[in-house]
């Protein structure tokens, strides 16, 4: 999901597949492989025991302290859990990578990059389809009027959510906007570069655009609708666009900028984000395992979590389900493919999303499981990349423990 916009920023191949499954094949062999084999004959449904959860706090100790033994990231934090709890968590490392920075706990606030657009902006959406007010096959134009050029009439809001709206990736805004308005203007006025509905192109520009449309039709800034919708009933408290400074000793720093001349803490690391004023629908919440674990929790259970209902049952089947049969891609979530940050071993119902910084988040109701990874990687340079390894050894070694054999969606496309 990232990897457009990598490419985009870096202007080099990421790691591919077969390089990440095999940094991950090493991380398991560390790690899982004989408590798999103690498992091996588990199958749903199961029994929450005792036991149970010490094998899978097991499996995640040994990916996550292999990983920081490799200098994957400088610190990270894992939690996995089901529609009722958590089953094991875990922080290694530190915040930063000196030796008195604090190490990461569960209220550890995280740079979620383009975990964004999942947690906030599709949340939104989501609530906004239900409601009647927006549908997902208007055209955009509809709500924002004055996005007008050559094709856009086509372009529909499911087009949007699947990034297949014709939009470019990415754009370096940052360097030419000399203020937040102005930046704004630069994304509303994005031409398109190919046919809606031709080809997926994951975008962080059509991204920002349905956070426009959450604003123009709930008479409300993205943050705030956000806060008073999804994230207060739920309990997140400590999910936020720009934390106040009084939090910075419990935010994970991330890059050494050269755009900003700094290395980047207590503010968005996305270049355009921060452009953009730090709020985005494309990048810009920051997030704990604590709060994060909430919102998996309320996916698991269809939407609701003890007494609040964010979501309709059938919204979020809806939004969690494949919709582009020329891609892994759901109405704003990706989905499991068996090659991609979910593993090999997560069922084709399993939905997530990843960030550039070092985060990933993946619900698997067919096996009543989410497996959240957050860790800031780019520290100090996004030249790191193992992250990718990272991700598919944690999720696998997470499904081993659980005795969940690799999945039929492992040969899928």
């Amino acid at each position: 999901m990232d990897a457009v916009v990598a490419r985009a920023r870096l202007r080099r191949a990421p790691l591919g597949p077969a390089r990440v499954f095999r940094y991950a094949a090493r991380l398991l062999a560390a790690s899982i492989l004989a408590p798999a084999a103690a498992v091996a004959q588990m199958t749903p449904p199961r029994a929450v025991t005792p036991a149970l959860r010490q094998l899978v706090r097991d499996s995640v100790d040994r990916v996550l302290e292999r990983a920081i033994a490799d200098s994957a990231f400088p610190g990270a934090y894992a939690i996995v859990g089901t529609s009722n709890g958590i089953l094991a968590e875990r922080g290694v490392g530190r915040l930063d990578w000196a030796a008195d920075s604090p190490a990461p706990t569960a209220h550890t606030l995280w740079d979620l990059a383009s975990l964004t657009k999942v947690v906030g902006m599709t949340s939104a959406v989501m609530q906004l389809v239900e409601q009647g007010r927006v549908s997902l096959d208007a055209p955009v134009q509809r709500y924002l009027p004055d996005w007008t050029g050559p094709g856009k009439q086509a372009v529909t809001i499911r087009h949007l959510l699947t990034h297949t709206a014709g939009l470019p990736a990415f754009k370096q805004y940052y360097k030419e906007a000399t203020s937040p308005a102005e930046a704004r203007r630069l994304f509303f006025a994005t031409p398109l570069d190919t046919t809606p509905g031709s080809r997926m192109v994951y975008s962080d520009i059509g991204a920002w655009l349905l956070g426009q449309v959450v604003e123009r039709v709930s008479g409300q800034s993205l943050d705030r609708y956000l806060d008073a919708r999804v994230f207060a009933p739920l309990g997140m408290r400590e999910t936020r666009y720009r934390p106040p400074a009084s939090e910075r000793s419990r935010i994970a720093p991330t890059e050494v900028d050269p755009w900003r001349g700094r290395k980047v803490h207590g503010e968005v690391h996305d270049e355009n984000a921060f452009a953009l004023g730090g709020v985005s629908a494309h990048a810009g919440i920051f997030s704990s395992a604590h709060d994060l674990a909430l919102l998996a929790r309320a996916y698991l259970n269809e939407g609701q979590l003890d007494g609040a209902r964010v979501f309709a049952p059938t919204t979020v089947r809806l939004f969690t389900m494949r919709a582009d049969s020329g891609s892994s891609r759901a109405l704003g979530w990706d989905m499991a493919t068996g090659r991609n940050s979910a593993g090999r071993r997560m069922s084709s119902r399993a939905f997530g999303h990843t960030g550039f910084t070092g985060t990933s988040f993946w619900v698997d109701p067919a096996h009543d499981v989410f497996v959240i990874l957050l860790s800031n990687r780019v520290n100090p340079s996004r030249e790191n990349t193992k992250i990718g390894g990272v991700r598919v050894a944690l999720a696998d070694a997470v499904m081993a423990a659980l005795g969940i054999a690799p999945s039929s969606s492992a040969s899928r496309p």
